[in-house]
């Protein structure tokens, strides 16, 4: 997700020489991307004069990261964590600092289209203004007041695009069942899905009246649609899939 941000900020204009990535074990892409666009890349951001500290990592390790990077944050030091699940008060605590915010982006922000969900509560509105221009160049920002909505942020948009592309591959299972060859599947599958996102990001109607637009009465949509809409279909179905994701980060915040 760190290298997801990365990515889109450079793609909206931030200087390369204002960007320092660290990471002890960094991917064989990350060490590309830094070569490609010139940026330093480390094991560890310690020596680093840090005015805006991005910390993306899992949030199993966070409390072992923040007890080795404590030393840089100073009081011009604005800190922004995407670790799902933990606190403001233990980000806070762990840095020693409340210039924190919170905040879950997700995977298509290094293509400048993704949505994060951000909350601080006790940051000014300069420090607000300075990570909304920095999460924006990545896509839609939204802001809460109620932290307790960035677990549900997660679940929802954090997760969401797992659930897209899962979509896809269950989209391309069917078309196999059909007769299609794998390739074949996949591109019927891959087309439809991004073709209905792009006329829904074009189209400003709500997504029920696009879905309405699709479906002649009794025939082929109508069809599987009631299969879609069943009691048992898909909306229960994503309901407990976003619950489930939720019930984990706030498990992870509790760990």
């Amino acid at each position: 997700m760190g290298l997801a941000l990365a990515r889109g900020w450079i793609a909206g204009g931030l200087p390369a020489d204002r960007l320092v990535l660290c990471d002890p074990q960094p991917s064989e892409f990350a060490t590309q991307f830094a070569a490609e666009h010139g940026i330093r890349l480390q094991a560890s951001p310690l020596g680093v004069l840090t005015h805006v500290l991005v910390i993306a990592v899992k949030p199993q390790v966070i409390y072992e990261v923040m007890a080795e990077i404590q030393p840089i944050v100073g009081s011009y030091t604005l800190v922004l964590s995407i670790a799902a699940g933990i606190s403001l008060v233990g980000l806070s605590e762990g840095l020693q600092t409340e210039r924190v915010i919170r905040t879950m982006p997700n995977t298509p922000a290094q293509v400048g289209r993704g949505i994060t969900g951000a909350v601080g509560l006790a940051i000014t509105e300069e420090d607000r203004e300075t990570a909304n221009a920095l999460l924006s160049a990545a896509g839609q920002v939204m802001w809460f007041d109620d932290e307790t909505k960035i677990d549900g942020v997660t679940a929802v948009s954090g997760s969401g695009p797992a659930y897209v592309f899962y979509m896809v591959e269950a989209l391309a299972a069917a078309a196999r069942r059909q007769g299609f060859d794998e390739e074949q599947a996949m591109q019927l599958a891959r087309a439809t899905v991004t073709g209905a996102a792009a006329l829904m990001d074009a189209d400003p109607s709500p997504a029920g009246t696009l879905r309405e637009n699709v479906t002649s009465p009794k025939g082929t949509t109508y069809a599987a649609l009631q299969v879609l809409m069943a009691p048992d279909g898909l909306e229960p179905l994503l309901d407990r899939a976003v619950r489930a994701a939720r019930q984990r980060s706030e498990e992870l915040g509790r760990a």
